[in-house]
């Protein structure tokens, strides 16, 4: 499990050292409505492909170890020519997880991601997310851009409810419904 602690740590140690990154998923949701509403076993994030090279070093050197590659991971070439995986899961010995995902962003400032997500796109309004985790402001993905995420696919319950929790915080955000979204 990622503990509020443990979300605040690992998101300022990257940022500390030049890692731009967002918070999606779980995180990312109890960021934007300001408080954690569950347990999470991970912290799931998007970030630059330019930073993921660095991104695993620095994780590495904290215990953490490659667990998984999501079946939507493509491996492409950074900024310098390193071969970077786009979709992957790290992990370390006290069973914390870390879902990461790289994009790029164009010359407007959208974010265009580097792993299998054809037609895919993230406005720099998406990426205008801000939240808190016990109180430390983070960057994380809008609102609307959370939902986009968890579309196409069966959600389990807690995501359900976690996309309740957006509605009740947000309003009515389009296509944010008390269902299970279609496959």
């Amino acid at each position: 499990m990622v503990s509020a602690e443990d979300a605040i740590t690992i998101y300022q140690h990257l940022l500390d050292n030049g890692i731009q990154l967002w918070l999606t998923g779980g995180w990312g949701i109890d960021a934007l409505v300001g408080g954690q509403t569950r347990p999470h076993k991970d912290l799931d994030l998007i970030m630059l492909l330019d930073d993921v090279g660095r991104m695993r070093h620095l994780l590495v050197h904290d215990g953490y170890d490659l667990k998984d590659l999501w079946e939507e991971n493509r491996w492409v070439l950074d900024a310098h020519g390193v071969e970077a995986a786009t979709a992957f899961v790290l992990h370390d010995s006290l069973g914390r997880e870390i879902d990461a995902h790289a994009m790029r962003l164009d010359s407007s400032g959208d974010g265009l991601p580097a792993w299998d997500a054809e037609g895919l796109v993230f406005s720099s309004a998406d990426l205008a997310g801000q939240g808190t985790i016990a109180g430390l402001p983070v960057r994380c993905l809008s609102p609307e851009a959370q939902l986009l995420c968890h579309t196409g696919y069966d959600l389990p319950d807690y995501q359900v409810r976690d996309l309740e929790l957006l509605r009740e915080k947000f309003g009515a955000l389009p296509g944010i419904a008390s269902s299970r979204a279609p496959s």
